[in-house]
């Protein structure tokens, strides 16, 4: 029988929809403003797609693995960790994990985001290989299914899985709430890799692409309702439609734009729902995100779902070079509820240039 570590991060994610941009050392902010855990849902949607005969879990206790997984009506498991404090914090998911690795565990999935893939690396180097169930606000590490599903589709198929290498990148989260993206590699990990199941690693760039970006902004802004509000998502693309407009845009986060003025900066998921109740036409301006392919559901956690259930999934502008798109054939659409990801259909029309656009697949 398969022993298998889980460990869940329960506060990854919170910082997403109000607006933080992380939750590393500001889980009470990110409470303060109505946040909820994300990650625990994740983690059961992840356990209840499993086939569990054949796995035997080693996880830690509460809702750092054990209350997911009895939620997922799974029983075969031990406890094996048990945190000094309800507050768990990154030295507990490192313990728990050098305790599974103690226990000879074959695998070690985890639920959380570039900061949980990083604590778990440091205690299983390349030794044990990982798996991420993505919770996270940003995710940059290539050691992530796409999606919880996804997840259980590579540990119900784990024999017949490649083993790759994959990076866990660090991402300073100061500097990214502050509009700046530094990322560093921190190590190289081994993981259970099945093709269209798993990310790849993000590209930061792609190259000079400015005059592409230009044709799009131009394109765009020339197309621009006076009666619409315009929500810009984060990265180059849309700031290119900002700088067009003469704007200073927030680089990573979502803006607001009416009749070419920007009515809001930095928005949170409770500050866009109550835009939505001043403007009756809406529409949202998003780019992918790196080579992940992430359209909803990456570093944009802001258009949530119940922002979405207002505008209707026929809101959505997707922008991309075709740099960009080469690098990402296939994208992805990851709302936190299946049965709204399947709104979107197959495929996304992308506009990737002057008057010019192209479908892409949709996983």
């Amino acid at each position: 029988m398969n022993r298998i570590g889980f460990v869940v991060n329960p506060y990854a994610g919170m910082g997403g929809a109000v607006g933080l941009k992380g939750t590393d050392g500001c889980v009470e902010a990110a409470r303060s403003l109505g946040a909820e855990p994300l990650s625990p849902s994740r983690a059961v949607r992840f356990l209840s797609g499993l086939n569990p005969r054949g796995f035997f879990f080693l996880t830690a206790a509460g809702n750092m693995g054990e209350i997911e997984l009895r939620d997922a009506g799974i029983s075969s498991f031990q406890v094996v960790f048990t945190p000094s404090s309800s507050e768990t914090a990154a030295e507990d998911t490192r313990a728990a994990c050098e305790l599974m690795v103690r226990e000879g565990v074959r695998l070690i999935v985890f639920c959380g985001g570039d900061g949980t893939a990083r604590d778990v690396f440091s205690v299983t180097g390349k030794d044990i290989p990982i798996l991420g169930i993505p919770a996270g606000v940003k995710i940059y590490s290539g050691v992530f299914s796409t999606t919880p599903e996804a997840g259980s589709e590579v540990l119900n198929e784990l024999d017949e899985a490649s083993l790759t290498e994959a990076e866990v990148m660090d991402v300073d989260e100061e500097q990214y709430r502050a509009g700046i993206l530094t990322t560093r590699l921190f190590g190289i990990a081994t993981m259970p890799y099945i093709s269209g199941l798993c990310q790849s690693c993000k590209e930061v760039s792609f190259g000079d692409e400015t005059r592409m970006q230009d044709d799009i902004a131009r394109f765009i802004t020339g197309i621009m309702r006076p009666d619409t509000l315009y929500l810009l998502g984060a990265g180059s693309t849309t700031g290119a439609i900002a700088n067009r407009l003469g704007l200073n845009s927030t680089l990573l986060g979502v803006d607001a734009v009416y009749q070419g003025t920007l009515v809001a900066q930095d928005l949170n998921e409770e500050a866009i729902l109550r835009l939505l109740d001043q403007y009756e036409n809406i529409r949202i301006i998003l780019s992918p995100i790196g080579a992940q392919g992430f359209v909803l559901g990456r570093g944009n956690q802001q258009i949530s779902r119940r922002v979405l259930e207002k505008t209707g999934t026929d809101a959505l502008i997707v922008v991309a070079t075709p740099a960009k798109l080469h690098h990402t054939p296939v994208l992805y659409i990851d709302t936190g509820d299946p049965e709204m990801n399947k709104q979107f259909g197959e495929t996304l029309l992308v506009i990737c240039g002057m008057e010019m656009a192209q479908r892409v697949r949709l996983s």
